[in-house]
């Protein structure tokens, strides 16, 4: 493999690690006679997870790291003194095709800093999708990032070939986007967002007639926004993230907790480390708000317009409501299971599916799967150990004291050396 390549390779990698957006789920292309490469089956290499759970592996990288854009949070911004590198499409097919074949990948991630325009730069990316489908025929997971601005032309191209197109909303709200990326708006990414679900829904609809119609982004589309940026609460993260999920084609939001590449912006937080607890109390609300059937004002509200970050959101909410509970596993229906905490969207089907037989007990519902060390606050059911008190008759303090994390205990060096010795 060329040198000059794989120098570039390694600067465009290490630029595109910031995008978390790369989950190749939603999406099945089996191998075929004559085809390289299916979606099932070292440097710009992550690790992402099919919807079944396997573990699918994806060259991750930047077609280039120049950018005409000067966003305040982006390691790739214009003003930023860094190594810079552009691929060729050809260098980034052969790339893609001779880690495919050395099997240490399974798919494409490619992304890029805007250079010239964004219709340029969307043509160069397409052009990528275009030639590893129809002249190498990889039959293998491409997901392109799609370039805000860029016309419904090169989108709808785009769609032909790549399993999962995204556009990164960033920053929640118009007003912060403008203060950290004075050159962007949420028009050139919503636009896209729309030319992508149309093109979905118009495919579905041509397959339903035509059974060889061609797919256009059979895994839907996802998007990204920086957590911790800005001055945004998590009510108004996640009324933005419930507000694209009510469109049909977005999968995923992504969140990503801000790490501080560009200390000199003033107009950036300082912080010590990424608001990593945030982010994932976010994803546990967004997964509330996909699988468990809760409202985001459930979640969060004026009174607590952020996440606790002590404890998961669904506790949170059962702690907030204790007239709701104790919950009687052996009557309630399917949706008030999903909001006791411990019970998850499978032992809920299971404990629905189960107690048609027998009533269920203590035991029963731990070899279920209940994480009994939280519901049992939360439930009554058949033969519950004696001990057992529910949080009304605890009180919610009390029942979150007892399920906070213990702190670990500092062992003193002095002691350390009497116990074990010098």
């Amino acid at each position: 493999m060329n040198e000059n390549v794989l120098t570039k390779l390694k600067i465009l990698a290490e630029s595109a690690k910031y995008d978390v957006s790369c989950a190749s789920s939603g999406t099945v292309r089996s191998n075929k006679p004559g085809m390289l490469g299916n979606t099932v089956g070292g440097w710009g290499i992550c690790h992402s997870f099919a919807e079944d759970g396997r573990c699918i592996s994806l060259l991750k990288v930047m077609l280039t790291n120049y950018c005409i854009y000067d966003c305040a949070y982006c390691i790739n911004r214009r003003s930023n003194d860094l190594p810079r590198a552009t691929l060729s499409v050809s260098e980034l097919v052969e790339l893609t095709i001779e880690f495919y074949r050395r099997n240490y990948i399974e798919g494409l991630f490619l992304s890029s800093g805007v250079v010239r325009s964004p219709d340029y730069t969307m043509e160069r990316l397409v052009r990528v999708a275009k030639d590893l489908r129809q002249v190498h025929r990889f039959n293998g997971y491409i997901h392109l990032k799609s370039i805000p601005g860029a016309s419904r032309e090169l989108v709808n191209e785009a769609g032909l070939y790549a399993d999962r197109l995204s556009v990164n909303v960033e920053i929640p709200k118009e007003e912060n986007l403008k203060l950290l990326a004075p050159e962007k708006d949420h028009k050139s990414v919503f636009a896209p967002m729309k030319y992508i679900q149309q093109g979905v829904l118009e495919s579905k609809e041509e397959r339903q007639k035509f059974r060889h119609a061609p797919r256009f982004a059979p895994a839907g589309q996802s998007t990204q926004m920086i957590v911790g940026a800005t001055s945004e609460s998590d009510k108004d993260i996640l009324y933005l993230s419930s507000a694209l999920y009510g469109r049909p084609t977005m999968k995923r939001v992504y969140y990503s907790g801000y790490v501080s590449v560009n200390t000199y912006d003033t107009r950036l937080p300082a912080l010590k480390q990424p608001p990593l607890v945030r982010e994932n109390r976010l994803y546990q609300a967004d997964w509330l708000l996909r699988f468990y059937q809760f409202k985001v004002d459930e979640i969060v509200d004026d009174a607590y317009p952020d996440l606790d970050l002590e404890i998961d959101p669904k506790l949170s909410w059962a702690l907030r409501h204790p007239e709701q509970f104790p919950v009687d596993i052996n009557k309630a229906d399917y949706e008030m299971l999903l909001r006791v905490p411990g019970i998850g969207v499978k032992s809920a089907k299971l404990i629905v599916a189960s107690r048609r037989f027998s009533r269920l007990g203590f035991y029963e519902l731990k070899k279920i799967g209940v994480v009994m060390k939280k519901a049992q606050y939360f439930i009554t059911c058949r033969e519950l150990p004696l001990q057992m008190q529910t949080v009304n008759e605890l009180s919610p303090q009390r029942v979150r004291s007892l399920l906070l994390p213990k702190p670990k205990k500092k062992v003193d060096d002095r002691q350390l050396i009497l116990d074990f010795g010098e």
